[in-house]
This record gives structure tokens, sequence and C-alpha cells, in this order.
């Protein structure tokens, strides 16, 4: 901690130095909850997604021996051709949001091809908007999860260290500028006290 000036306009300075620290202190606790909320929201999100595409597997499972029945369905036959993102912001963090995407399905034979491809497609798009849904989430999660980390040490800078130093500074300084007081009036004593008796 830098020397402490003990003079009247450090006084202020630290005063005024308090009360934005006062100021500011709530609105960083009102983000801190804000992000421990919007987390929270994220948190559920991932396991609603989690459990979609659990039970997508299950799906899944039951036509396997199907899809490799005939080597029509190949990992081939649906691309992602772009995902759609818009943006949005909590709490000062701008942040992804899905929106969908765009997919690429291979040229196939209605005819020579079975009716259950066309099913099985519609799955697997399922699938896929949901796994790249889990990833956008997740890097919203990220980003909430550092901003409120910095709020966080914000807040205990605020809270711990910044309003308890300057409440000792002011302290001080008053003690200080006290005792200077007290003494100025203690030698104005002496001196009228001494100049009466010169007076005599």
């Amino acid at each position: 901690m830098a020397k402490i000036r003990l003079t009247k306009n450090e006084l202020k300075k630290q005063k005024d130095s308090l009360k934005m620290y006062k100021r500011y202190l709530p609105t960083l606790m009102l983000k801190k909850q804000q992000l421990q909320g919007e987390i929270r929201i994220t948190d559920t999100r991932l396991s609603e997604l989690q459990i979609a595409i659990k039970k997508l597997d299950e799906t899944f499972k039951k036509w396997i021996a199907v899809f490799g029945e005939t080597g029509v369905f190949t990992k081939n036959i649906l691309k992602v051709i772009n995902i759609k993102t818009g943006s949005g912001n909590i709490a000062g963090v701008p942040i992804p949001v899905f929106e969908g995407a765009n997919f690429e399905i291979a040229k196939y034979d209605l005819i020579k091809t079975p009716l259950w491809l066309d099913i099985a497609v519609e799955c697997m798009k399922k699938a896929l908007l949901l796994e790249l849904e889990v990833k956008i989430v997740e890097e919203q999660k990220k980003r909430l999860d550092k901003e409120l980390r910095t709020t966080t040490q914000r807040v205990n800078l605020f809270e711990k260290i910044k309003i308890p130093e300057t409440r000792n500074v002011i302290k001080k300084i008053q003690v200080y500028l006290g005792d200077q007081q007290t003494a100025s009036v203690v030698r104005g004593k002496i001196a009228k006290s001494a100049f009466e008796k010169a007076a005599k």
C-alpha cells in the first residue's frame, strides 16, 4: 500500500473512493447472482440435451441391425452445411445462441432404397442438431463461468480489501487530524497564557 498523506485533501479523496466502492459493490453482487442463475439455466439445458441424446441413442440401437443390413445408410448420406447461430448478451457477456443448422442429404434412389432410410435420415438430423446445440450451450457456459470468476474476484476485492482498507485509512487520517487540532488548541492556550503572563 502506498504511503498515506495525512491531509484533509487525502481524507476527502479516501471518502470519495469509499463512496464509489460502496456504490459499485451492490451492482457487482447483482451481476454475480445473475451469472450464477444463468449458469444454472445452462446446466439444466445441458442435462435436457443429454437426456434427449440418450433417448435418441436408445432409438438408434433398435435400428442398428437394419442400418448395416444393406449398406445404404452411410456416414456420407447426411452432412452439416452450416450451423446457424445468433448472438445474445447476458449481464454484459456476449454469448452464441443456437438457431439450427442446414444439412445436405446425399441423393438416393427412392425406389431402390428401403422405406426406413427417410426415417433414419430424420433421426440422424435430430441427433446432429442436439450435438451441435450441446457445443453451443457448452460455449455459453464457458463464457459465463469465466465472467463469474472475474466478477467474484471484483466482489471479493471490493468487499474484503478495498472497503476495509479505505475505512482504515480514513480512520487513521481522522485520528491524526484530530490530534493535530487538539495540539493546535493546546499550543494556542499555552501561547495565550504566556502572552498574558508577559503582559502583567
